[in-house]
């Protein structure tokens, strides 16, 4: 009789082992569980830890809850200026509601992609090429606001949107590099002429002040000459003075003619 007994509690334990075994379910800390009884959802989502089930009866869902990185694949279209570009983005989103997730939609992840690439598409026909180049983040909230609309209904909130990168055809490339070189170079005549205006008006003030004195023209000259003759390799042509002719010329004037007699 002990022994029946005995056996008994023996099998009845390991019975009671298998039935643990078959019913136990651990959630980590990232996860939470979502439990469907005969195919419909019942009590409330399992927190992390330790947890039984009904085996044969209940299906334990676990859904995690970390901010998930989905790469939106390049989408190519035409911006409202007429440009064909490729973009390509990234999405962050997380779970909030573990239970909205698992029945509101069939598969989460791919939901938020599909939309995300729809989103895309449209926020490329909508701007010109100068807002994705140049004013991401306003397109980056437009994205965001676009795609977490339909999200919160399944349980899933959008955390940041990102446009990585815009690539453009080589042509346009091409035009937006003449573009720029063209831009510089404009910029470059500017400043040049701006240059040329401030030294003729400081040109014009030396000239006004050495009409005024002569002497300081002659200095003028004896400082070009010594910064010329610095250069071992030069040759040097000295101008002969002006007024110095002018002196001549008048001591000429004064002599009389061969041949005559002073008046």
């Amino acid at each position: 009789m002990l022994e029946e007994l005995l056996a008994a509690g023996i099998a009845a334990a390991g019975a009671g082992l298998v039935y643990v075994g078959a019913a136990a379910r651990v959630v980590k800390q990232y996860e939470r569980g979502v439990v469907f009884r005969l195919g419909r959802l019942t009590g409330g989502v399992r927190a992390p830890g330790f947890t039984l089930v009904v085996p044969l009866v209940d299906r334990l869902h676990k859904v995690n809850m970390q901010i998930v990185t989905l790469p939106v694949p390049a989408q190519e279209g035409i911006t409202r200026d007429n440009v064909t570009v490729r973009v390509d983005a990234v999405v962050y989103f997380k779970v909030i509601d573990a239970a909205s997730a698992i029945v509101q939609v069939e598969d989460y992840r791919f939901a938020v992609s599909q939309m995300a690439q729809t989103s895309l598409r449209s926020i490329i026909g909508k701007s010109d090429l100068d807002d994705l180049l140049s004013n991401r983040e306003k397109l980056n909230q437009g994205l965001e606001l676009m795609i977490d609309s339909p999200a919160m209904g399944w349980g899933v909130q959008i955390d940041r949107v990102e446009i990585k990168d815009v690539s453009l055809p080589d042509t346009m490339k091409r035009s937006m590099a003449r573009q720029a070189e063209a831009d510089r170079e404009r910029r470059a005549r500017i400043i040049n002429a701006d240059a040329e205006l401030q030294a003729s008006k400081k040109l014009a003030e030396a000239a006004e002040v050495m009409s005024e004195q002569p002497a300081a023209l002659q200095l003028r000259l004896l400082q070009t000459v010594v910064a010329v003759a610095a250069e071992k390799n030069s040759t040097l042509v000295l101008p002969f003075p002006v007024e110095l002719l002018r002196f001549l010329e008048r001591a000429q004037g004064q002599q009389p003619p061969p041949g005559g007699s002073p008046g």
